[in-house]
C-alpha cells in the first residue's frame, strides 16, 4: 500500500506541473506575440544608425593602414575610406555598430579593425565611395544608404588595388 500512495503523489505532481504548463504556455506565446507585431518590419522602419549630420569641425582620426590588412578587398576599403573621411564621418552604420561598438558614424569602423571584418561597413565604404566619386555629397549619400542601396555595390571589382589618386 504504502508504495500506491507514493506512485499517486507523483502521479499527481505531473499532472500538477503539466497543466500549469499549459496555462502558462499560451501566455508566454501571445506576450511574445504582442511584441513581434509591435517590433519593426523592415530596414526602413528600423532606427537610423549614429551618424553626424554635419561636416567635422575639426581634425578626423586617421583610418588605418591598408598595408595592415591581408585581404584585397579589406585593403581597398581601407584605402577608400582614408580617401572620403569627411564622408563617411557623416554616415550611418548598418552593422549597428553604434550600439555594439560605441561607434559614432562610419569612418569609426575604418579608424579601428572593426571594418575589415564587416561585410556591411565594406558595403556601405565602398558605395560611399563610388557615390562621391560621382559628386554626390555626404547628405545624398546618406539617404542613399538610409534607403538600403549600399546593398548593390559590386565589391568583386575590388579585388584588386584602386588607382593611387
Amino acid at each position: 500500500m504504502r508504495g500506491n500512495g507514493i506512485g499517486r503523489f507523483w502521479s499527481g505532481a505531473i499532472f500538477f506541473g503539466l497543466g500549469l504548463g499549459l496555462i502558462l504556455v499560451p501566455q508566454q506565446a501571445a506576450s511574445r506575440s504582442s511584441q513581434e507585431a509591435s517590433a519593426p518590419q523592415s530596414a526602413a522602419d528600423e532606427a537610423v544608425p549614429a551618424f553626424h549630420a554635419q561636416p567635422p569641425q575639426g581634425e578626423l582620426p586617421a583610418t588605418m593602414d591598408p598595408a595592415l590588412f591581408t585581404d584585397p578587398l579589406a585593403q581597398n576599403a581601407y584605402a577608400a575610406a582614408a580617401k572620403i573621411k569627411k564622408t563617411l564621418y557623416q554616415q550611418p552604420c548598418y552593422c549597428h555598430c553604434d550600439r555594439s561598438h560605441g561607434h559614432t558614424s562610419l569612418l569609426d569602423c575604418f579608424a579601428s579593425k572593426h571594418g575589415s571584418g564587416c561585410g556591411t561597413c565594406i558595403y556601405e565604404d565602398l558605395y560611399a565611395y563610388e557615390q562621391s566619386q560621382k559628386g554626390r555629397s555626404a547628405a545624398q549619400i546618406r539617404a542613399s544608404i538610409i534607403k538600403g542601396e549600399w546593398k548593390t555595390v559590386d565589391v568583386t571589382k575590388y579585388q584588386k588595388p584602386l588607382p593611387s589618386n
